[in-house]
């Protein structure tokens, strides 16, 4: 243990030595925190519209004065003509065009279903789906509410409605952040812990100082133990600190237990940490490394669960996705911090990390070599 004290302690001792690192580990995720957070979003604001209206009756005017007093839409132009508004489509003036066809109101007034059309911009998918169901939802809104006063009703009866209530859990405001924030915090510390730890090992070997250490009677698990404890300390300060940002700026809530978020924290760094560790055993430049990080990091990023849900994914997809930390430790923190779920409700994944932490680790110690 006193060989790994002071391992520990000339890793730290370099660590605060460079004055560029520490801004790197604790300024820089900050900064990424926070211009990410607005970036990385789904929320659909500022759509533009086109409204072809070619009824112009109280009926269609009533329509698409929903639209325009609605924050998510920006009604750009009207027009009579459907080629002048699929023009704006192509051209990228606008993202979805209303057309309201001749005999709008008549059809309701003769208790005929009415007809409009949509037609969206749907280069990006997903922003696509999100127009066409916010377009459809103030549609169908509009509909309940003019419907009770055109169809005639017998004076002796009531239009009976029907008033569906719902709650949403665990993020009642659909607050995009709320559901980004976790996420994004698990991917600047896998970053820091990553990077910083195999970055660090590889320096060893371009400044030749590694072979200094390589004579000494240090064992090999002494070594690894003393390159991966300061960064897994420091990344582990550098979530604590992203937790207070997020809840002092962001509302971020905590229902469950912070000391069981840091539990799952310790062995999941442990994992990425290892990770890194083998790979910088194999490389032999700084370069190498952070190809070979860059490679992972873009693939487990990708399929995480960040932006799409894994069980939409293909079912390939889901089965390779066992070996990605990302996606056990992003599951676990939004469950935890969103969810205030317990230990036993993310058994599973804590089983997972733990099996995949030492074997991991046990890689990394049989692979590194103290003879060059």
């Amino acid at each position: 243990m006193r060989t790994i004290a002071y391992l520990v302690q000339k890793e730290f001792i370099q660590i605060f030595r460079n004055r560029t690192l520490l801004p790197i580990i604790f300024v820089a995720p900050l900064v990424q925190l926070i211009v990410l957070l607005y970036a990385a979003t789904l929320d659909m604001k500022g759509i533009d519209m086109f409204i072809v209206d070619q009824d112009l009756s109280i009926s269609s005017r009533r329509l698409t004065q929903k639209f325009i007093s609605s924050p998510f839409y920006r009604v750009k132009d009207f027009s009579f003509s459907i080629d002048q508004a699929e023009h704006g489509l192509k051209s990228g003036a606008a993202d979805v065009v209303l057309v309201i066809p001749a005999g709008f109101e008549r059809d309701f007034l003769r208790e005929k279903p009415p007809e409009v059309q949509l037609l969206i911009d749907a280069i990006n998918g997903t922003a696509a789906g999100l127009i066409s169901a916010y377009t459809t939802a103030i549609i169908n809104g509009y509909n309940l509410e003019v419907i009770p006063e055109l169809i005639r009703v017998p004076t002796n009866q009531t239009l009976s409605r029907l008033d569906i209530s719902y709650s949403l859990w665990y993020n009642p405001q659909l607050n995009y952040k709320i559901f980004m924030l976790p996420a994004l915090m698990v991917i600047l510390v896998t970053i820091i812990g990553m990077f910083l730890s195999a970055l660090n090992m590889v320096r060893e070997k371009e400044l030749g100082t590694i072979e200094q250490i390589n004579v000494t009677p240090i064992r090999k698990y002494h070594f690894i133990i003393g390159k991966l404890v300061p960064f897994w300390i420091l990344a582990l300060v550098e979530l604590g600190v992203l937790l207070v940002v997020g809840k002092i700026f962001f509302a971020l809530p905590t229902l469950g237990s912070i000391g069981l978020l840091y539990l799952f924290a310790s062995v999941y760094l442990l994992v990425v940490m290892g990770a890194s560790l083998f790979i910088s055993t194999i490389s032999q430049s700084q370069q190498q490394v952070m190809f070979l990080i860059f490679f992972f990091m873009i693939v487990f990023v990708m399929m995480s669960g960040i932006f799409t849900p894994v069980e939409t994914m293909p079912y390939w997809a889901q089965k390779i996705n066992i070996i990605n930390p990302l996606a056990y430790f992003i599951r676990v923190v939004r469950m935890i911090l969103l969810k205030g779920s317990t230990f036993m409700d993310t058994l599973r994944e804590f089983r997972s990390l733990v099996i995949y932490a030492v074997v991991i680790v046990t890689l990394s110690v049989w692979r590194y070599r103290k003879t060059m």
